[in-house]
């Protein structure tokens, strides 16, 4: 007698005038505005301002939103860049009779949002003046926390699920098939929420290195580490990654995994900052 856990969620929690409110919002969202809660007490304490913290909460979501989607097209489904541009940026599908309506956001690819949010935290710290490296070490610290909530609406759309095996608690997604597989949306979701508690305890610690790059370096060294990692456990997301040895998320997490040890090798051949506060310009 095996102890599979059969999932047979229903992704759409209920419709309100045709638009279908599902887990995965609930999540995707809730996991955003968790981590901008947590994150605001940080900045503030870091000497933000509320103007600061409005533009960095505005410019860092549409990095998120607007660099995941393009990386899901870009790294694979280019041709839907041609074909289908306006579903790349709004959360809209057209219908066979040449309508559109309202899917949400289908198809989020985490480097790509991960670019995304990079980008936009470099033109916010070229538009206030403030140092690059304190938002962006700040940023990292919690960033990991939103991951797991991703992950975890995955989960519920039964989407991002492992290859088949018969470990005890294997999961039979009975949305697409009767094969025991590997939860890896649960891997990948419990290691991202605990480099999310590392990073809190560190940050209470050594608390001098936010502003050496220290914090964002070590984040996307362990996040892609554990994507890396992970990968070997999932079922191929695309046809034409069947026959590669490596997919194409552990190709795309090789180059983080890179830089970030690099920065937190440079974070100490560098003195602590000067507090934040005394560098940003008035």
């Amino acid at each position: 007698m095996n102890l599979f856990i059969h999932w047979n969620v229903n992704p759409e929690i209920v419709k309100v005038f045709g638009i279908s409110i599902r887990y995965y919002g609930i999540l995707f969202v809730g996991g955003i505005i968790l981590a901008l809660f947590i994150l605001e007490k940080m900045a503030k304490r870091e000497g933000f301002t509320q103007k600061e913290w409005d533009k960095l909460t505005l410019y860092g979501l549409i990095g998120i939103i607007a660099g995941a989607r393009l990386g899901q097209y870009l790294f694979y489904e280019p041709s839907q860049l041609i074909t289908h541009p306006l579903e790349v940026l709004l959360p809209i599908e057209q219908m066979p009779d040449g309508h559109y309506h309202f899917i949400g956001y289908q198809g989020l690819a985490s480097h790509g949002g991960a670019l995304g949010l990079i980008l936009a935290l470099a033109l916010f710290t070229w538009k206030t003046k403030r140092n690059i490296w304190v938002t962006l070490d700040l940023v990292a610290i919690v960033t990991p926390l939103s991951g797991f909530f991703i992950r975890m609406a995955n989960l519920m759309n039964s989407e991002i699920y492992g290859k088949k095996t018969d470990v005890p608690w294997a999961f039979i997604f009975e949305r697409v098939d009767q094969s025991p597989r590997h939860p890896s949306q649960i891997y990948e979701g419990l290691s991202y929420l605990f480099i999310f508690f590392l990073n809190m305890f560190l940050y209470k610690k050594i608390k001098s290195k936010v502003g050496s790059g220290f914090f964002f370096g070590l984040t996307i060294a362990l996040i892609f580490t554990a994507r890396f990692i992970i990968e070997f456990f999932k079922a191929p997301q695309e046809a034409f990654e069947r026959n590669m040895t490596l997919d194409m998320g552990q190709w795309l997490s090789i180059p983080f995994v890179l830089i970030g040890l690099f920065l937190v090798w440079r974070s100490y051949k560098i003195p602590n900052r000067i507090k934040s506060v005394s560098s940003h310009k008035k």
